[in-house]
């Protein structure tokens, strides 16, 4: 084995059952609507997850699919798995995978009264028992554009779904709709299965006291609430014999009155292993009308979120446990090294990338291209759209051939200018390509914008780093301090101009704007890294003085020292309005928050953090609320003067007191610098917030679209 490797237990053979993985790391399942309407596979899905099996995953969980299709479905793209003629495209799916030496075990699952698709369709949902409605906290978070896009909540005659109660009688016909999945499973060369019993679906629901009121053998305590999920398990091994099945289960489920316990799911997990099981993948769940909910389960926000339940099951059970949440590799390697589990379970981290495993078996985690975290892939399922990527634009167009690294490059000499997201992402595809480059910065520090980012919001300063160290390994030189002109430019001569110099931030003609209590998002962007000495005028002497010698000492040039400094002092005051709802402020409501401050938010539109994705905005907004803050939409902005801001809100002149106010507007394209150059006859392509505010995501699709077009 390489002696480089940070992680040999993680790269390291394990066997689940009879079924041997050449590594312990595995892909979970994620719903990815890149499934046809009929259910069937697609070019789309199948290269989505060759990429992934070519990127030396251990295991492939496909995404949850449909017993019963197109009853049961959740997902308006969702695969089917209740007819013989999807064996052939499930087929081509697995020898596919195959072929890189990867397997692929299919999520099988009923999704319940999750099932959307039946609900549209009037078709009755199968519960264990009528589950009381919630309104959701969700639903009000949505733009304009989100609800045309979202669940026909209310069926074809707008009376909501139709819940029927199962027999006993149609229990079993569920079980037999799971055992026919199963062969066709195995019919279609998959090499093991995992039965979905966890997230609010069919199973999950017979598991819940909250949902299960049965009183007969499949209700009213932990072991008969199982008797599903056991006699499932048990049918499949009687009927096919000795195929590997992993067993997806919660181990809590989070803000449901009466929900899973961590003691209903020992028992239930010890059951699943008596009737075969031959692994348990542990999860938990989250009330989907608390918006919070989604990101403490399943999709857990907190880093290692699950990893006490794991524990838990190492210690109860002796077949395999896989781990999943988002556990840092360094955090999978120790917790392998101490048997608290066998598995990483990773769904975020492959989408964002792919040759994750190859990079760690040939030690070059610096490398990994990392999740941020902005949970944009999950928010995309919410409405019904195909899953994304923030940063890896190349997530569902894996089938398309357009040849981004593999082309024959002519050795363009090429200029990029800003060493911000979109320009340090364009410089690494090009010099893949083959072309050389070369990026010019004019700060001292790479990163731009998302530096300011890094300092509200961690994750996304892993992703300056990855660029960094990409281009490094690429060789691209990266010039700091440099301005580019035309002249500067025309001395150069380049073959072709990449310029993405990011967004023109000015805040909007607001009376008092110039006050001394008043920053615009430039101007605190550049007092907390210390580089705008106009800005800083605006603080008192002693401030000044402490962000002198900051600036001095070049602390505040280290986004992570500066995050831990901020933290014990900042050149801002206790009581803070921030103008502006969206994406920017919103992260530094949470910013000013974390660090003691008091923040009202004042939007003039309609709606909050249209740019932040439908996961992160409903986690954000709810921790906003319950601390304290205040967060007004609509509002027009009248006056800001030295001791708050006077604006009009629902028809009537209100004011805020506050020390000091941050205007979070202002970002406009920015395309002074192409102008500029145009003179010069050059093929000039503009990308990034230059061109049109688009954020991370924005910034890393553009630069993978000039990449195929130059």
């Amino acid at each position: 084995m390489n002696q480089q490797i940070k992680h040999p237990l993680l790269a390291s053979p394990a066997s689940i059952g009879n079924l041997e993985l050449k590594n312990r790391m595995i892909m979970a399942a994620m719903g990815s609507n890149f499934a046809s309407e009929d259910g069937h596979t697609t070019d789309q899905l199948t290269a989505y997850y060759e990429e992934r099996a070519r990127g030396g995953i251990g295991l492939i969980i496909l995404e949850t699919s449909a017993i019963t299709w197109p009853a049961g479905a959740s997902m308006p793209n969702m695969i089917g798995f209740s007819k013989d003629e999807f064996i052939p495209s499930l087929q081509s799916l697995t020898q596919r995978i195959h072929q890189h030496g990867s397997k692929i075990a299919a999520q099988l699952n009923h999704s319940g009264k999750i099932a959307q698709e039946d609900v549209i369709a009037g078709r009755p949902i199968p519960v264990p028992s009528i589950p009381k409605s919630e309104p959701s906290d969700m639903f009000g978070l949505l733009t304009q554009d989100e609800i045309m896009n979202f669940i026909k909540a209310g069926g074809p005659d707008g009376k909501g779904p139709r819940y029927h109660e199962l027999s006993v009688d149609e229990i079993q016909q569920e079980v037999q709709h799971f055992v026919d999945a199963a062969k066709r499973a195995k019919a279609s060369n998959f090499d093991a299965i995992e039965i979905h019993a966890g997230h609010g679906y069919l199973i999950s629901s017979f598991l819940s006291p909250a949902v299960n009121k049965r009183t007969d053998e499949y209700g009213g305590t932990t072991e008969k609430r199982a008797r599903l999920l056991v006699e499932i398990i048990a049918q499949i091994k009687k009927q096919i014999g000795d195929f590997p099945v992993l067993v997806r289960l919660d181990a809590n489920e989070y803000r449901i009155e009466n929900g899973i316990t961590p003691a209903d799911f020992l028992i239930t997990a010890s059951m699943a292993q008596e009737a075969g099981a031959d692994a348990i993948d542990v999860s938990a769940y989250g009330n989907t009308s608390k918006g919070i909910a989604f990101t403490e389960a399943p999709l857990v926000h907190e880093p290692g979120g699950f990893l006490d339940f794991v524990k838990m099951a190492k210690k109860e059970l002796t077949i395999p446990i896989i781990a999943v949440g988002r556990i840092e590799l360094d955090v999978a390697e120790k917790g392998l090294k101490n048997n608290e589990f066998d598995f990483l379970g990773m769904g975020r981290k492959v989408l964002a990338d792919p040759g994750l495993p190859n990079k760690v078996i040939s030690g070059q985690e610096h490398l990994i291209r990392p999740c941020i975290y902005c949970y944009v892939c999950v928010s995309q399922i919410f409405i019904n759209k195909p899953m994304t990527c923030a940063v890896n634009s190349q997530l569902g167009n894996e089938h398309r051939d357009e040849n981004i690294i593999h082309s024959k490059a002519d050795n363009k000499k090429i200029l990029v200018i800003g060493a911000g997201p979109s320009g340090m992402e364009s410089a690494r595809l090009l010099a893949m390509r083959g072309h050389h480059v070369e990026v010019w910065e004019k700060d001292k520090d790479i990163g731009g914008t998302v530096r300011v980012a890094a300092l509200a919001y961690e994750p996304n300063g892993r992703l300056i780093n990855y660029l960094k160290n990409s281009l490094d390994a690429l060789g691209v030189k990266i010039k700091l301090g440099t301005i580019a002109t035309a002249e500067s430019v025309q001395a150069f001569n380049p073959d072709h101009v990449i310029v993405a110099v990011g967004a023109n931030r000015e805040a909007p003609k607001i009376k008092g704007k110039n006050g001394r209590n008043v920053f615009d998002g430039e101007q605190l962007r550049g007092l907390l890294l210390g580089s705008d000495i106009h800005a800083a005028k605006k603080l008192s002497l002693l401030q000044q003085l402490i962000l002198k010698i900051g600036r001095a000492s070049q602390l505040l040039r280290n986004i992570s020292m500066l995050r831990f400094l901020s933290k014990i002092w900042m050149p801002l005051s206790k009581n803070i309005v921030v103008i502006g709802g969206d994406l920017v402020g919103l992260e530094l409501a949470e910013f000013l928050v974390e660090r003691g401050r008091a923040v009202k938010v004042l939007e003039p539109s309609a709606s909050l953090g249209p740019n932040l994705s439908i996961v992160r905005r409903s986690r954000v907004v709810h921790m906003l609320k319950e601390h304290g803050v205040d967060l007004l939409t609509n509002v027009e902005i009248k006056e800001i003067y030295d001791q708050g801001v006077i604006f009009d809100h629902e028809k009537t002149e209100k004011s805020l007191q506050a020390d000091q106010v941050i205007i979070a507007l202002g970002a406009n394209a920015n395309l002074d610098l192409v102008d500029e150059l145009n003179c010069l006859n050059l093929p000039i392509t503009s990308i990034g917030d230059c061109t049109s505010i688009g954020y991370i995501h924005g910034a890393i699709a553009d630069a993978r679209k000039a990449a195929i077009k130059l």
